[in-house]
């Protein structure tokens, strides 16, 4: 029996769920006490006790993996898409063997992008926190089939994203360095960052990493349309925090949806707090629905199991 560090939280959600799955594959889980990450200094010490791990946004970094290798630590895989957190490189330098679990969420956080982008338009966060307030408001929103969205990364959370924004009829521009100009859908076109100039909307769907952190900063921010609406489903850090201060202090930005921040959770006095409705926070929550957590965490199991030569699941 291998023991496992299970340290992702929409998967400990519905832990009960995946008890069979861990036994058929030989692997005996174990969660520890914690709220959003597992700090690294916690990591260094109870890492080395566990042959698997399955790594939620936790600094997954190369201190942890050596503490790791020096004691149980065989695999490990990064639930989910995002890696930023996780230095693959340290795992293949130690001979690690890890991979995340890709190609999975785009639908999930792509209908989150289109709930956000179809909140801001109608302001119908704001109807609801006024009706319980004893109120009846009518805010005069946007319609959005005369309306243009950027999305800023065409992966799998980019296209599902696209797809729906072109079901309501917008017009959708993709910025993405990889994407060809023949693999996007009718309709849609393939601008170079930062063409923003004519966006309606603007929403980032892209993953973190050198070239794409503080991609919206100040500079970008001088170059959007007055009112402009923004999205991020990505990655915090893709977009700067200051410039979106900016922005809704200025009244440039008419609004923002931010399901992801610079440092999470959203501290309790960060300033982005005063702007009231014209702000919508999430809580890095896109992707989790219990069909994708399930069908994920199912696959990140197998994949452990495989690394450890357990039966597979």
């Amino acid at each position: 029996m291998y023991k496992v560090l299970l340290t992702c939280p929409p998967m400990i959600g519905l832990v009960d769920r995946f008890h069979d799955a861990f036994a058929q594959a030989g692997l005996e889980v174990t969660v520890p006490e914690f709220t959003q990450i597992v700090p690294e200094d916690r990591l260094i010490q109870i890492v080395p006790d566990y042959d698997g791990w399955i790594i939620g946004d936790d600094p997954a970094t190369r201190a942890v993996f050596e503490a790791g290798k020096a004691g149980r630590l065989k695999a490990a895989v990064k639930w989910g898409v995002g890696t930023d957190n996780v230095d693959f490189d340290a795992c293949k330098d130690l001979g690690l063997p890890i991979t995340n679990t890709p190609g999975v969420f785009g639908r999930e956080v792509g209908d989150l992008a289109m709930h956000y982008v179809l909140a801001l338009a109608r302001q119908t966060y704001e109807i609801d926190a006024g009706i319980r307030a004893g109120g009846w408001p009518k805010p005069s929103g946007i319609s959005l089939w005369n309306k243009t969205a950027g999305v800023v990364g065409f992966g799998d959370i980019g296209r599902n994203t696209v797809k729906r924004l072109l079901a309501h009829d917008l017009e959708v521009t993709v910025f993405d360095p990889f994407a060809q100009a023949d693999d996007l859908p009718e309709g849609v076109t393939l601008e170079t960052w930062p063409g923003v100039e004519d966006l309606d909307f603007l929403i980032f769907t892209a993953p973190l990493t050198p070239q794409t952190q503080h991609m919206f900063n100040k500079d970008v921010l001088a170059r959007t349309k007055p009112g402009l609406r923004l999205v991020n489903v990505g990655r915090g850090p893709v977009v700067q925090q200051a410039a979106v201060l900016d922005g809704l202090k200025s009244g440039h930005i008419h609004s923002a949806a931010l399901d992801v921040f610079e440092v999470e959770p959203l501290a309790k006095d960060n300033p982005l707090h005063s702007y009231g409705m014209r702000c919508l926070f999430g809580s890095h929550n896109g992707s989790n629905t219990q069909d994708a957590v399930t069908a994920v965490s199912l696959k990140a199991v197998g994949l452990l199991a495989g690394f450890l030569q357990a039966r597979p699941v």
